[in-house]
């Protein structure tokens, strides 16, 4: 009689199928010589990004050059910039890279592409460091996620603007005859800075805050309660919220005026007359409470409204300091980026 075989019971073959999605191929972590918040930044750090903003200044311009040849970075702005692009652009030619600058409005963006597929696209590009504005708080986390890259914040929505701070500290500094090598958790103390104007949509002043009392200032806030809650004082040690803008500034040995943010009110009831008389640094006032104290403005600036000429192009105003000081600081974070960046042209 014929035997009757079992059926084979073989193993079933291995697949080398792709899965359709991967999280973990969008979950990289966040590249370690990004800049996308203040508080990315240890004291030690902002002290080393200083002194090599200082380096590099001074640096002869064809040495400097060499630094980073042909290097590539992409600017990806997805808002206007003046000084922000401006700056970080010249940072990074002044080092020798090569950048391409990409708006909203001359790029796929306009087309409806996401964030994360321009960011991949750039990479595969040959991009080995990104420099985004966005009108979204927390893009730039994303970016660097869907990347891999260095990612350098040039302002995130109502977030953070951290390249912003550390030129802001290093004219302060500068205010105060503090060299870069003297930068520790007590080199403001003693100093008052007030920040005054439209605090809950500005991502310069998170920025500060995160920044300025761990160097021993002391930081007011001041503004009407529709555009500075209460609330905001809880940032840290060393802040405090003051209504009555004369006030602060008879305490205060630097002022930072910020500009209402027109863009960012809607709904919102705002009496800008009144505005005007109570928030405004104008000469009368600085002459009468603080005469001596530096005067900074982030920009854009809105003469007449948070500030006036006067003041503005006074004697005792920093704010084309400010920008100046704004291509040493970016050729610092450029520099620090790409320190850590392999170079791969497959």
């Amino acid at each position: 009689m014929a035997q009757t075989r079992k059926p084979s019971r073989s193993k079933p073959q291995k697949t080398s199928a792709i899965p359709f999605f991967e999280p973990a191929l969008f979950q990289r972590a966040i590249h370690p010589q990004s800049a996308i918040s203040a508080s990315d930044f240890s004291v030690a750090e902002i002290r080393r990004i200083l002194l090599s903003a200082d380096t590099l200044e001074k640096e002869e311009p064809l040495r400097r050059a060499k630094r980073l040849a042909k290097r590539r970075v992409a600017l990806l702005f997805y808002e206007s910039s003046t000084r922000t692009r401006t700056s970080f652009e010249l940072a990074a030619k002044a080092l020798g890279a090569d950048t391409t600058l990409v708006s909203s409005l001359s790029s796929s963006i306009e087309k409806g592409e996401s964030l994360k597929d321009t960011g991949i696209t750039l990479k595969a590009l040959g991009a080995e460091c990104i420099i985004l504005r966005s009108p979204y708080s927390g893009a730039p986390y994303l970016l660097a996620r869907a990347t891999g890259l260095p990612v350098l914040n040039a302002g995130d929505g109502m977030a953070e603007h951290p390249s912003q701070a550390l030129l802001d500290l290093r004219t302060m500094l500068r205010f105060r005859g503090i060299k870069a090598t003297a930068i520790s958790e007590k080199c403001l103390r003693g100093v008052t800075v007030t920040i005054c104007g439209d605090i809950l949509h500005s991502r310069v002043a998170r920025s500060n805050l995160l920044t300025l009392p761990r160097l021993g200032a002391q930081v007011i806030l001041c503004g009407p309660p529709e555009l500075l809650p209460e609330i905001a004082s809880s940032m840290g040690p060393g802040i405090q919220v003051e209504r009555d803008f004369d006030a602060a500034l008879r305490r205060s040995q630097i002022v930072m005026m910020l500009r209402i943010q027109a863009e960012r009110l809607a709904g919102m009831k705002i009496d800008l007359d009144d505005y005007r008389r109570r928030y405004q640094a104008n000469a009368d006032r600085m002459a009468a409470h603080a005469p001596e104290a530096l005067v900074m403005h982030p920009g854009p600036i809105i003469r007449g409204m948070e500030i006036t000429s006067e003041v503005a192009d006074g004697p005792n105003s920093a704010i084309a300091e400010q920008v100046h000081h704004g291509v040493p600081i970016r050729m610092a974070l450029v520099a620090r980026a790409l320190a850590g960046v392999k170079v791969d042209r497959r």
